[in-house]
């Protein structure tokens, strides 16, 4: 196949459901190839698979994020430009800092005790809904709540909320599909921009007049300090994508990585107790099943990348997923190894928007998974799942499982 049909591929629903035959295709290509000139690649200039390649463009500070024309008159693009995820230095550096203060040592420490009360209640409301053989939905009974309640206590949501906040999460998720730019999904994601920085508004309000002892509470006393170099409009802009990004991902990291754990019964049998291999099986996951699977970066300058030329302005697609299983670093990409060595996967991403929530996310499934398989040791999917149609954002949003008997 040449690059042209491997791009068709992807964009296709079996590509969707299985782009890793396309990312091998596209290996055998070499690291990086120019995309031919089609309107739905106008954007794009060139596609690159190759790890070191991908790493590199993601550590070199020149590659930016580039804005679409008419971003200042959709609400969805107001927001995603006005925070530290999809902002160019020197904004990115003035928010960024802001918020690196809170993801220290002692907050993470803090989480702990946090994130195994909400795994415990999970796990037991699992048991009672599994009862007798019935079957549970894993992502609505364990892997959505675990991440959005861990979240939404470390940021200041009220759990009560969150039903209604996921809605709008989904709208956002879904317009930022490559496939994705519709009018009307154009229309759900700036209806759910509009409607979070409203509630964010309101929740900011409340917390000036009740603090706690969340992040909300502490990101406001600073802000009417005059402590942080940051508006309000912009700190509500980077609590929607943060919370976006921080639970999103953790969501699928779940999702995707039970089907590939249930595979492997004897790492399975071993993760209860063995932190190491915990550790490693979350990386695993994040490798093979990267729950992000491409982003995008413009260049500085004329410049050639691979040998293929980019002109100044145009981007480069990332996909890390395919990254993730470069042959060259990853001996037998597409086998699952817990102990595996070699660099780190690119799975939450490297430089300067490296995402600032990995930390929670793997601590979340270094401490879920082996209580998990320590409680259900005899868990099983009963249901072909799908995953979701967005190839940004890919996982699978059902997954019904039997729990057998509970420890």
């Amino acid at each position: 196949m040449d690059v042209d049909e491997i791009l068709t591929g992807l964009y296709s629903e079996q590509g969707r459901q299985n782009p890793y035959p396309w990312y091998a295709a596209l290996h055998e290509h070499g690291p990086i190839n120019a995309v031919p000139k089609r309107a739905e690649h106008r954007t794009i200039t060139a596609v690159a698979g190759g790890y070191d390649l991908v790493d590199q463009v993601l550590r070199d500070p020149g590659w930016y994020k580039g804005a679409p024309p008419d971003w200042q008159d959709q609400e969805i693009l107001r927001t995603f430009l006005t925070s530290m995820m999809f902002i160019n230095p020197p904004d990115h550096t003035r928010m960024r800092a802001v918020f690196a203060k809170t993801f220290t040592p002692r907050r993470l420490g803090a989480l702990e005790p946090v994130i195994v009360r909400i795994v415990t209640d999970r796990l037991d409301r699992m048991a009672e809904a599994g009862a007798d053989g019935g079957e549970v939905d894993f992502v609505a009974d364990f892997a959505y709540p675990v991440p959005a309640l861990v979240m939404a206590e470390f940021i200041g949501l009220p759990e009560a909320d969150l039903a209604w906040y996921r809605q709008r999460v989904d709208w956002i998720d879904e317009y930022m599909d490559v496939a994705g730019k519709t009018p009307e999904r154009l229309a759900r994601a700036n209806q759910a921009a509009e409607e979070l920085r409203g509630y964010y508004r309101e929740l900011l309000a409340h917390r000036r007049r009740q603090p706690g002892e969340d992040l909300i509470s502490g990101l406001v006393e600073v802000l009417d300090a005059g402590g942080v170099d940051l508006t309000e409009e912009e700190l509500i802009s980077n609590l929607i994508v943060l919370f976006n990004a921080s639970f999103v991902t953790t969501v699928y990291m779940f999702s995707n990585g039970l089907p590939l754990l249930l595979a492997h019964p004897d790492v399975v049998a071993a993760l209860p107790g063995d932190d190491a291999l915990a550790r490693g099986s979350v990386d695993e996951v994040l490798r093979m099943e990267s729950p992000v699977h491409f982003l995008a970066r413009a260049a500085p300058h004329d410049t050639e990348v691979g040998g293929v030329p980019v002109g100044r302005d145009e981007n480069v697609l990332l996909l890390i997923a395919a990254a993730n299983r470069d042959p060259a670093r990853f001996p037998d990409p597409d086998r699952f190894d817990p102990h595996r060595a070699g660099p780190p996967s690119l799975a939450f991403g490297v430089g300067l928007h490296f995402c600032l929530g990995s930390a929670v996310s793997r601590l979340e499934g270094r401490l879920a998974l082996p209580r998990l398989f320590a409680r259900f040791p005899e868990l099983a999917v009963t249901q072909p799942y799908t995953y979701s149609g967005s190839l940004f954002l890919r996982g699978i949003d059902k997954l019904f499982v039997t729990t057998g008997e509970a420890r």
